[in-house]
C-alpha cells in the first residue's frame, strides 16, 4: 500500500513489512504516551478512547466498563457481538473492514490551545491523523453539523452555582481552538486493512522496467484495525494534551 509513495520519494521501500509505514511503529507512541498520562493525571485529565463501528456495525451504548472485556474494544457488549461476528464472515472471505474510534477527554480545563495554528483541534487532528490508518477526524457533531442550523449546534451558556455552565456540548469541549472546560469529544475513521488475502492488481517493477501483475499476500493480518489503534488514539492524545499543560 504505501510502498509505492516510499518508493517515489526515497528510491526504495522497506519489503520485510512496511517500515514506518507499519503498525509497529505505534508502539513508540504507546510508550511515550504512558509517561505522558503521569502528567495528565496530576491534572485529573482521563483519556477514554473505544470502537463504535466496526464492519458496519454500530455501538449503540457507551459503558466504559465493557471496553476491555471484548475483542473490539466496544462499549457496547451487544454491539460488540455482532462486530465480531461481521468481521469473522469478511475474515473468511478474504478481506477486510474499517470503522471508526471514539475518544472522550474528561477533566480538561478551560483555555488550552494557541490560536491560529495551535489550536487544541488542530493540534489533536495533527497527531490522529499522523497514525497510519486514520483517515479522518471529526470533533463533537462534526460533520452532522453541517446538517444543523445555527440554533441546533450553538451551545448556549447559563448560570450555574455563580459560574459559567453550558446547556449542550456539540462543539466536543473546543470553542475557537481553545478548550472550553467540557469533556472534549472527537472521532477518528480507520480504513480497512490494505493487506488483504484476494488477488489483487498491481504492478512488478524491474531494472526500470514496468508491467502488471496480480498479487495474493501470504501471512497473518488483522481483519479489522480498529481495537488495535484505541490505545494508540489514546497515547496520541496524551502527548498532545502534556504538551498543551506544559
Amino acid at each position: 500500500h504505501a510502498d509505492f509513495t516510499y518508493q517515489e520519494k526515497y528510491g526504495f521501500r522497506d519489503y520485510r513489512g512496511g517500515g514506518r509505514s507499519s503498525g509497529r511503529e505505534t508502539a513508540a507512541r504507546v510508550a511515550a504516551g504512558a509517561v505522558a498520562n503521569e502528567i495528565l493525571k496530576k491534572s485529573g485529565i482521563q483519556i477514554t478512547a473505544y470502537t463504535i463501528k466496526a464492519a458496519g456495525i454500530e455501538a449503540k451504548e457507551r459503558d466504559f466498563s465493557q471496553i476491555e472485556k471484548n475483542l473490539l474494544r466496544c462499549p457496547d457488549a451487544t454491539a460488540a457481538e455482532k462486530m465480531l461476528e461481521k468481521i469473522n464472515k469478511i475474515k473468511s472471505k478474504g478481506d477486510s473492514a474499517g470503522g471508526i474510534i471514539e475518544c472522550q477527554i474528561q477533566g480538561v480545563p478551560a483555555g488550552l490551545g494557541e490560536p491560529v495554528f495551535d489550536k487544541l483541534d488542530a493540534e489533536l487532528a495533527k497527531a490522529m491523523l499522523s497514525i497510519g490508518a486514520i483517515k479522518g477526524i471529526e470533533f463533537g457533531e462534526g460533520f452532522a453539523a453541517a446538517d444543523l442550523l445555527g440554533s441546533e449546534n450553538n451551545d448556549c451558556m447559563h448560570e450555574e452555582n455563580g459560574k459559567i455552565a453550558f446547556d449542550s456540548n456539540h462543539a466536543g469541549g473546543i470553542l475557537g481552538g481553545i478548550s472550553n472546560g467540557q469533556t472534549i469529544i472527537f472521532r477518528v475513521a480507520v480504513k480497512p486493512v490494505p493487506s488483504i488475502f484476494i488477488p489483487q492488481n498491481t504492478v512488478c517493477v524491474q531494472d526500470g522496467n514496468v508491467k502488471s501483475t496480480e498479487l495474493q499476500i501470504k501471512g497473518r493480518h488483522d481483519v479489522c484495525l480498529c481495537p488495535r489503534i484505541v490505545p494508540v488514539v489514546e497515547a496520541m492524545a496524551a502527548l498532545v494534551l502534556a504538551d498543551m499543560i506544559i
